[in-house]
């Protein structure tokens, strides 16, 4: 496959997981699929949510890139050393976006969400992040820091407010991670591809010409 028709290839492939990742940031800001905890200047979300990794980085970016690669790969099969330049310029955009996503949704996963927990006294807590230090310290604390909340499902039902806001967050950043990657290996795909484009150089496809 020539330079050209693999930047529409990559191109095309890039849109969708633009879309779900932007989807899901989007829906982030409902947990529990309700509208009230955006209020307040997102006081009461996660604040990976608010750093719009997936709406601004796996979504945002990769679609611009997305747009030029199809621009560069309709120039013919090789298109023209400036235009594949230039492609491989909006790789190298669409791979900070794709990691800027990744590192975001990343952290959500490891610090867990925002949330009211239960204290020992049985009362709800302030707003905070149960499973990210001291909350949650036990008798087995060596053991609890040697593994995550993300591998022990028991402990999800600790957030109280949002109901099951640690399986909907967990799900949605999963997949704004997996599109993420899924993001950079595309885009790293397209620089080499740019590289290869840009030492091709401005030859297009030609008919052989007719004879009379």
């Amino acid at each position: 496959m020539c330079p050209g028709a693999c930047s529409r290839v990559l191109g095309a492939a890039l849109c969708p997981l633009a879309v779900l990742c932007a989807i899901c940031n989007v829906l982030l800001f409902f947990p529990n699929w309700e509208t009230q905890f955006v209020h307040g200047g997102g006081a009461h979300l996660t604040p990976e949510v608010m750093y719009m990794g997936g709406l601004v980085g796996g979504g945002l970016l990769i679609v611009i890139t997305a747009i030029h690669f199809q621009a560069a790969g309709h120039r013919g099969c090789c298109g023209n050393r400036c235009g594949m330049f230039l492609s491989m310029l909006m790789a190298v955009l669409g791979i900070g976006g794709a990691i800027y996503a990744m590192t975001v949704s990343g952290l959500a996963l490891v610090r867990g969400p925002l949330c009211q927990y239960l204290l020992p006294e049985g009362n709800l807590s302030d707003w905070g992040r149960p499973f990210q230090g001291p909350p949650w310290k036990s008798d087995d604390d060596d053991d609890f820091r040697k593994s995550s909340y993300l591998f022990h499902p028991e402990l999800w039902g600790k957030c109280h407010n949002p109901p099951d806001v640690v399986k909907f967050n967990i799900i949605l950043f999963s997949l704004i991670l997996g599109g993420a990657v899924l993001e950079l290996l595309l885009c790293t795909v397209q620089f080499f591809n740019s590289c290869a484009g840009c030492i091709c150089g401005p030859r297009l496809r030609k008919r052989p010409a007719t004879q009379h």
